[in-house]
């Protein structure tokens, strides 16, 4: 299966440490406004969390230290990741965080184990750098496993009504699509859409550093 988002260690990014733990230096600027726009949600919620694309590992085990209520369940596609997310849990020490799992999500198919219904699905930096079928693929993934109660949470640049948010999120994007013409910052609407055919439904958008939002999905039968 062909490669697409970013493996960290690539691209210029620090190699991992001896027991395979890699930092991303986004996890340091963003992880604490991220916790203040979906942290309140998360420490009420009881069930199983997916984090989709979990890059190194240090999100998810930074959040289930938070949420003693949650089961969390880290996934990648990358080898180095799995292995860096494996080390964080093991030093991070929380009973609440399970080993991780592989997920592509470039499959239309695409389940997680043990499967069910999830309380929350978590995807971060992830959209942007994906083809296309990557958000459909999410979107239609968390209309089968969202919880009546459930929440979608995307993080990361998108545009509005086709429009950048800022010269240098489009600066970003043109960037991007120089790496690989499937890349590029996504507009909110057809992220929307895609929620829509989901039978989802957005509950919030919220402001983040850096021109990045975080998106929030509900199920639209409870949200109408």
């Amino acid at each position: 299966m062909s490669k697409f988002v970013i493996e960290f260690g690539k691209q210029g990014t620090p190699a991992a440490t001896p027991d395979g733990r890699l930092d991303a230096p986004a996890f340091h600027r963003n992880v604490e406004p991220i916790w203040d726009a979906i942290g309140s949600f998360l420490t009420e919620a009881q069930g199983n969390v997916l984090e989709l694309g979990s890059g190194t590992g240090q999100h998810v085990v930074t959040y289930a230290a938070r949420t003693p209520n949650l089961t969390w369940w880290p996934s990648d596609v990358y080898e180095s990741h799995m292995t860096s997310i494996a080390a964080w849990r093991a030093l991070a020490g929380c009973a609440n965080v399970q080993p991780p799992q592989r997920i592509d999500l470039t499959a239309a198919d695409w389940t997680w184990t043990p499967g069910g219904k999830l309380i929350a699905i978590l995807c971060f930096n992830v959209l942007h750098i994906s083809p296309w079928r990557v958000a459909e693929n999410l979107m239609a993934g968390a209309g089968r496993f969202l919880d009546a109660n459930g929440r979608l949470f995307l993080y990361g640049p998108f545009k509005r009504d086709g429009r950048h948010t800022a010269p240098s999120n489009e600066a970003f994007d043109h960037s991007l699509r120089a790496q690989n013409p499937e890349w590029g910052i996504r507009d909110l609407g057809d992220v929307n859409a895609l929620a829509r055919d989901a039978g989802l439904a957005p509950t919030d958008i919220i402001d983040m550093p850096a021109n990045n939002l975080v998106l929030a999905f509900a199920r639209a039968d409870r949200h109408t």
